[in-house]
């Protein structure tokens, strides 16, 4: 099991590469799951926490492992069933429970996770060594587990907190030297988020080990990102807020016809 697991991890690791990022239309549900899971065009699935959070009635910043749990044990039915990878937004992995995360998380055959830096309890950043230990605990867990080739996407928030593209690199760069296989910085210097050269700055210190946020991409396509050289796209909740307008339309349709 542990084998065949590793094999997986070690698939969705190979689909991180510079300029040919891999695409994660991030899911949050069975149907949503499935929906993408059947998809030809889909490589691999991945959650948002934001959008799992609000599927279960809660919030970001309220949700437990244990919701978070319950939502991945279903989407990790729809992953399977496809023979597809799934990766986790599993926020900072929830204080001291990171390794209790972590295992439960492998014994639903997921292969990779996006982790925090700051902390959920405070809301304030963990330190850059303290962020950097986090990542190498979630890798110490998982080649426990038979599972070397465990993905971590360490997200960064050092702008989003009003630190500097230089604060911001340096964390990245740590978070890469304790393991992780891409660093997704969040938030940038503008309300449009990381601006072109902030994301060819972090490209480039990086060496393309970098994961962008396409709603928070300051307007850039898929095609511009890839000819950055970026290894890896996300668009979070975006397709959650798109499907949730789309069911109220729909239903105000047949509502209005009464």
């Amino acid at each position: 099991m542990a084998a065949v697991l590793n094999n997986t991890a070690k698939s969705f690791k190979a689909l991180h590469k510079p300029g040919s990022p891999v695409v994660l239309t991030n899911v949050y549900d069975l149907l949503s799951a499935q929906a993408v899971a059947e998809l030809p065009s889909s490589t691999a699935l991945a959650t948002a926490s934001y959008a799992v959070a609000r599927a279960a009635g809660t919030d970001d910043d309220s949700m437990d492992l244990e919701t978070n749990l319950a939502a991945v044990k279903l989407i990790a039915k729809a992953a399977n069933d496809a023979n597809k990878p799934l990766t986790v937004d599993i926020q900072d992995a929830y204080g001291t429970q990171l390794e209790e995360a972590i295992n439960k998380l492998i014994d639903l055959g997921v292969v990779g996770v996006n982790l925090e830096d700051v902390d959920k309890e405070t809301q304030k950043l963990y330190s850059l060594e303290g962020a950097a230990d986090r990542v190498r605990r979630v890798l110490a867990v998982a080649k426990a587990r038979d599972v070397p080739d465990f993905v971590v996407n360490a997200r960064c928030d050092v702008l989003v907190h009003g630190g500097t593209l230089e604060e911001t690199i340096e964390r990245g760069k740590a978070y890469l030297a304790a393991g992780a296989t891409t660093v997704f910085v969040w938030g940038g210097s503008t309300r449009g988020g990381t601006k072109r050269e902030e994301v060819e700055a972090l490209a480039a210190a990086f060496d393309g080990r970098l994961n962008v946020s396409l709603k928070l991409a300051d307007g850039l396509t898929i095609a511009e990102l890839k000819k950055i050289g970026v290894a890896r796209i996300s668009i979070g909740p975006a397709l959650q807020f798109k499907a949730m307008a789309a069911y109220g339309a729909a239903a105000d349709e047949l509502l209005k016809q009464a």
